[in-house]
């Protein structure tokens, strides 16, 4: 079967709907404290409404990829951006805490209907390259968790609740994108429908598939609560250790982001030409040096260590995902809800963790007990080499998996 080309046209359309997508996510949990102030919540009620907020975007992620590998459903991702069109919908108008709630769950659903599938599309729009093909989709969604928080302090927070339905047009837009996407998706399918496909079945033993995913869980849970410590108290530790002011704080959160966001781009094709394995060692193991060094460090050099341990760290999430795909040949949806599920999931209960520990420890001691966090990229160890030939049987049929 000829190989195919990548088609960057719809990686494009999928990373910038990825942005869409997670620019409302992100706004959504900025607007807490116009919750809290005008519908008179306590921290228990935020509590719950993050928790239904979770429990949709990220437990359902698996199970509708599940479902989706046996009944490809192209138009889904529109349909699933319509949820999120109507939870914005809700938001605006929203006069009670039920209604919260209601919006929130819209929200989560829409997004847990989107990650499995898109990267679903991104995986086939490869032309094998998929290392690249999955970094340029998940930079989107840095770029839309950066800029969401933005948009709610100049114009949510200004503007009051009301305004959240302006936002509405941003799922429109993503909604139309979507649909051609899966016009896309649609006539790829039948396409491959027509022709032989090679079907890749991976050799591996299945206990050895099993102990590399919980090791590749593990790998998510090390970058993902570190991630979170600093995406969610950078800036009460920076204010608190060297006195420096909300606006200096954000910049440095700011400079942070960026460099997550360019090392997401940078793991995916470093993986596809030097192998899954390699950028996991680098990425996880190897950041290790520089998060022990941070809570030690001057001012300066805390922005330094933060920009290189948010690029080198940032980089492993695309060869996870890639290299769990892999272990698990025919399953993409399943695994990449699965796997986006764990890492949303995974940053939300481990920014409640570290709340609480900071409360009762302080926040310098939240650094130097999660700056050994990378040390569980030694797991790595256990990872099998995927360079190794696998079986392939030739047979007629959709080819809905291109590896």
């Amino acid at each position: 079967m000829p190989v195919e080309s990548t088609a960057f046209v719809i990686i494009a359309a999928i990373s910038f709907s990825h942005l869409l997508n997670d620019i409302m996510q992100a706004l959504f949990t900025s607007m807490y404290p116009i919750f809290k102030a005008d519908f008179n919540l306590d921290f228990v009620q935020i509590g719950f409404l993050t928790l239904a907020f979770q429990v949709t975007a990220s437990l359902l992620q698996p199970l509708i990829g599940m479902y989706t590998d046996k009944r490809p459903m192209p138009y889904s991702l529109s349909a699933g951006m319509g949820f999120t069109f109507f939870g914005l919908l809700l938001l605006a108008v929203a006069h009670d805490y039920m209604m919260l709630v209601v919006a929130a769950c819209l929200i989560g659903i829409g997004s847990s209907v989107f990650h499995p599938e898109a990267s679903r599309v991104a995986r086939m729009a490869a032309g094998g390259r998929h290392g690249l093909a999955q970094s340029l989709f998940q930079v989107g969604g840095n770029f839309g968790t950066a800029i969401g928080p933005l948009l709610a302090a100049f114009i949510v927070l200004p503007r009051g609740q009301g305004s959240v339905a302006w936002f509405s047009l941003i799922a429109l837009v993503a909604m139309v994108i979507l649909w051609r996407v899966g016009g896309w998706y649609s006539r790829y399918r039948k396409a491959a429908a027509l022709r032989p496909v090679i079907v890749h079945k991976s050799t591996l033993p299945r206990r050895t598939v099993v102990i590399s995913l919980i090791v590749l869980c593990l790998l998510v849970f090390s970058k993902n609560i570190y991630m979170a410590s600093i995406s969610s108290y950078y800036m009460f530790y920076l204010i608190d250790t060297f006195g420096v002011s909300v606006q200096d704080s954000q910049l440095f959160l700011f400079l942070f982001l960026g460099a997550a966001a360019a090392g997401t781009v940078i793991g995916g094709p470093i993986g596809d030409r030097f192998g899954r394995k390699t950028v996991l060692w680098v990425s996880v193991l190897g950041v290790l040096p520089f998060t022990l060094m941070l809570p030690f460090a001057n001012l300066f050099w805390t922005g330094v260590l933060s920009v290189i341990i948010g690029a080198v760290m940032s980089s492993a999430f695309p060869a996870i995902v890639v290299f769990a795909q892999e272990l698990v040949p025919g399953k993409v949806g399943m695994i990449s809800g699965l796997f986006f599920g764990l890492a949303f999931g995974m940053g939300g209960v481990g920014a409640a963790a570290l709340g609480a520990l900071a409360d009762h420890r302080g926040i310098v001691f939240v650094y130097q007990m999660c700056a050994f966090l990378p040390a569980i990229g030694l797991l790595t160890a256990f990872l099998p080499n995927l360079r190794q030939p696998r079986l392939r049987i030739i047979q007629g049929g959709e080819n809905t998996d291109p590896a």
